[in-house]
């Protein structure tokens, strides 16, 4: 009897646990879990695969660097069939693709080709996207540019959060797997090369990513702000040496409707309402990061 593929996993973040149980629950053979430790200064707020693989005794492997002559060397030992990549962070090179017979494979946040690159979900809102989704693809040594195998989307909505948009869209990627991994398995997988002039392209973001620039249209800072609110790390403005995080706000309330000023312009104070280019927001959640706190003044400029 021939032996059922040996699929290498490589993941993170909470797609990558839902994508690794499914394939433990159909007792696909799994030999390994290659992932990241948690990062000590992020906010874990999900499930991460190495739960599901010591919940089987799958082995975890958590190395800095994957790409590394010694990590190649003991990857080539699992001797893997398949390999399959969701939401794990780094590049991983052409030697280590080239291992497995049937092929290297990723799952990644956004309905390819649009949204290639880091944190694509967040881009998406930030962008004001009204529909995003996962796609599986053949891995590549571009990122996110191979041969598309499979996709399945959801819409958004106007006032959605990163996190509402991910927890909308998490489950298309289990859809998504269960729907070929049989055909993955077996070597007859369908492929659809990206329509290269469609391709965008966005890299990694940073905490100070989130600073608000006030000289931007009220529904850019919007999304801005919903982008990156908890549990990300959130847009900010900063008051003189304080910082005042801005964790929501109302483009279109009584407040703000009719008012304008020069952007940034404090122009009330309870509520705080802040000109924009070409409107106001009210700023309804708001923390000062740093002390003393500021005393804010009418027609003051951010």
């Amino acid at each position: 009897m021939t032996p059922p593929p040996r699929i290498l996993f490589f993941g993170y973040s909470e797609v990558g646990h839902d994508c690794l149980a499914l394939l433990l629950e159909r007792d696909d053979n799994v030999i390994a879990l290659i992932t990241h430790e948690d990062n000590p200064h992020e906010k874990i707020w999900f499930q991460t695969p190495a739960l599901a693989a010591r919940a089987k005794g799958i082995p975890v492997f958590t190395p800095e660097k994957v790409n590394t002559p010694e990590w190649i060397e003991k990857i080539a030992a699992l001797r893997p069939d398949l390999i399959l990549s969701v939401y794990y962070r780094n590049m991983i090179s052409s030697k280590i693709l080239a291992l497995p017979t049937l092929g290297a494979w990723n799952m990644h946040g956004s309905l390819l080709p649009k949204y290639r690159g880091r944190a694509p979900i967040n881009w998406a809102v930030l962008q004001g996207e009204p529909r995003l989704g996962m796609t599986l693809h053949r891995m590549v040594k571009a990122a996110d540019a191979g041969a598309i195998v499979d996709q399945d989307g959801v819409d958004l909505g106007p006032r959605d959060t990163a996190e509402q948009a991910f927890r909308k869209v998490l489950p298309c990627a289990r859809r998504v797997l269960a729907r070929q991994i049989d055909a993955l398995l077996a070597g007859t997988a369908p492929e659809t090369p990206q329509d290269e002039t469609q391709a965008t392209y966005f890299g990694g973001r940073k905490p100070e990513d989130g600073r608000i620039s006030w000289t931007q249209s009220s529904a850019q800072i919007f999304n801005l702000i919903r982008a990156v609110t908890d549990p990300y790390p959130g847009a900010f403005t900063d008051v003189g040496d304080a910082r005042l995080m801005v964790w929501w706000a109302e483009p279109d309330s009584p407040a703000t409707r009719g008012r304008h000023g020069r952007p940034g312009e404090i122009l009330s104070l309870a509520p705080l309402v802040i000109a924009t280019a070409n409107g106001a927001l009210e700023l309804t959640k708001t923390e000062w990061r740093t002390a003393p706190v500021p005393e804010l003044r009418l027609g003051q400029v951010l």
